[in-house]
């Protein structure tokens, strides 16, 4: 990308994309030599990069001053590494004086790898359709709803349709099955006291009696849960009668011997 820039002598800027900055030359290098970068042939790619730089001074280009900066750290390990005499730590091991620089390409490495990912991000987000003013969408379907806009558009057949849509609504509502709950008159404690009444006044009393005394499913079920609980209390006992048709239950005066 060349810009120009606003003064009175025309120069020229170019940035190249490939190398926005000397970590991403320096990693361009390695990656097209095959280098390991834990191991750096420092004198050759010191050469690779004062070449660019001086390619870039023949094109009048201005050189950033990260670059000379990194050209002056790769120059200073070079001759640090011709030196004979190493560097040691404070336990005596040598220290190699590229360490630091493959620290800083290791990092730039990683920190270029999210960039690249936050990128496509930041493409898929713009590609995306943003939403749109919520007071003017309220304000829109207000106009909508306004009841005289309606009137002045309204004609025969719409008034025919609403009509039309009002009778089968009505004709839903009128037809729609309405469910009744019924509450019955029936629980476990009053039949109880019930059963035993009626044993007062028939010392015997067949389970076949009962349902004529009350003809219906739901005293048939309660006086039969009330039959059980009386003879689990011990207050009536039970008698089978023949071909297990019917049952007879009598009222057990004092305690029943077992």
């Amino acid at each position: 990308m060349i810009r120009p820039e606003t003064s009175k002598t025309l120069s020229f800027e170019i940035k190249l994309p490939l190398f926005e900055g000397p970590f991403d030359l320096l990693l361009f290098f390695i990656q097209r030599d095959e280098l390991d970068i834990h191991d750096i042939p420092i004198s050759k790619i010191t050469d690779d990069f004062l070449d660019y730089l001086h390619h870039l001074e023949k094109m009048n280009v201005e050189v950033a001053s990260e670059f000379i900066l990194v050209a002056a750290t790769l120059m200073r390990i070079k001759a640090k590494m011709l030196l004979p005499r190493p560097v040691l730590d404070e336990e005596g091991n040598e220290i190699d004086p590229r360490d630091e620089l493959v620290k800083h390409l290791l990092e730039y490495k990683k920190y270029k790898s999210v960039i690249e990912n936050l990128s496509k991000m930041e493409d898929d987000r713009q590609q995306k359709e943003r939403r749109g003013n919520v007071i003017r969408e309220l304000k829109k379907l207000a106009e909508g709803n306004n009841v005289e806009a309606e009137l002045q558009n309204i004609d025969l057949y719409k008034l025919l349709k609403v009509y039309r849509r009002v009778l089968d609504r009505y004709e839903l509502e009128k037809n729609r099955p309405v469910h009744e709950v019924v509450q019955y008159p029936y629980s476990i404690s009053n039949q109880k006291g019930y059963i035993l009444g009626q044993l007062h006044k028939h010392p015997k009393l067949s389970f076949g009696q009962l349902i004529e005394f009350e003809p219906n499913k739901v005293a048939v079920i309660f006086n039969f849960l009330a039959i059980l609980e009386l003879l689990q209390l011990r207050e009536i006992t039970l008698h089978l009668g023949l071909g297990f048709n019917n049952f007879w239950i009598e009222k057990v005066e004092g305690e029943l011997v077992s």
